[in-house]
């Protein structure tokens, strides 16, 4: 699905084009100086207006996995328990760089999120990040009280890879049996590794394009003879009893097919699931460029699904 500058939203169409002349991910290289540059940044990284602590546990697969504690300056007893996602193609980013979707989170309802610092594909493929991923969400329903949260309010979200280690995390716990999740909310979420949707095919659009994707699927499935859904959820052939689901994307990015397709999978298997479309916004347009309307929209939208799922959504453990 090839991108003209036309196709791209009027608001985002200047900075679309500036992106594609001067940024690409291309391969391995490219997200290692990327990863580079963010381990350099991080440490400058402040939240706004919320407080965080930074615990390190231990599991039976990572004995340093590292985890951002975040809560309001007000919450309350009994919040919304988030494990919360970063991007990154599964090979590169830091759970800092998800301050800006923390603080709103935390002003919009009483909740506290947690988010790893997940293992990354550049040195430990599949399935080190959705081992991470799920082992944190254990530790929350182990610790729930000492957290202040819900136990019966488990909720897991992320955007791009960390959209797609939610939809994971989801189905593997269901699968396991050992925590039940009340909400999920896998935002532009990175689901197949097969690259057969028409907007995964071809797209030359900004920040995240099909070349980006190959890599980025090549390193997180590296030496992988066989394919599970828990690495690419749309693989998935059930998706009964999975918890209620909110999502949105852009019409012009490669994830777009793959989102509309995981929601309706959902729908089809009687989950209550929705989602957002903004067309002609290019991947995380949300995050890059939060002052346009389009933006606004988005974060209106989901901030409401959210305070709505805190409001609605109840899965006893266990």
């Amino acid at each position: 699905m090839h991108i003209a500058d036309e196709q791209i939203h009027p608001e985002l169409r200047k900075q679309g084009r500036s992106i594609r002349k001067h940024f690409r991910f291309k391969d391995a290289a490219s997200f290692a100086a990327t990863q580079q540059k963010l381990n350099i940044v991080k440490p400058f990284m402040r939240p706004k207006g919320f407080k965080i602590e930074r615990v390190t546990i231990r599991t039976e697969d990572n004995p340093h996995l590292n985890l951002i504690i975040a809560r309001s300056k007000k919450t309350r007893p009994d919040a919304t328990g988030l494990l919360w996602l970063h991007g990154g193609g599964f090979a590169i980013g830091t759970p800092e760089q998800d301050y800006g979707y923390m603080q709103k989170f935390l002003c919009a309802a009483n909740c506290v999120i947690v988010a790893p610092d997940y293992r990354l594909s550049l040195n430990d493929p599949y399935p080190a990040a959705l081992q991470d991923a799920y082992e944190t969400l254990l530790w929350m329903k182990k610790n729930a009280s000492s957290l202040g949260i819900r136990p019966d309010q488990l909720f897991v979200g992320g955007d791009s890879a960390g959209g797609g280690l939610t939809a994971a995390v989801s189905l593997l716990a269901r699968d396991l049996k050992k925590v039940n999740i009340a909400f999920q909310m896998p935002l532009f979420p990175m689901l197949d590794d097969r690259m057969i949707t028409p907007s995964s095919q071809d797209n030359n659009a900004p920040v995240w394009d099909s070349q980006a994707n190959q890599a980025a699927w090549s390193l997180y499935l590296k030496n992988l003879e066989e394919v599970p859904a828990y690495a690419a959820p749309a693989r998935a052939t059930d998706f009964r009893g999975l918890p209620p689901t909110y999502s949105f994307v852009g019409t012009i990015e490669p994830f777009y097919n793959e989102t509309v397709a995981y929601i309706r999978n959902l729908q089809e298997a009687g989950v209550v699931a929705s989602l957002d479309e903004y067309n002609g916004a290019f991947h995380a347009f949300d995050l890059l460029f939060p002052k346009t309307d389009l933006a606004k929209q988005a974060v209106i939208r989901y901030l409401a699904a959210f305070i709505y799922a805190t409001e609605t959504y109840f899965a006893p453990q266990p």
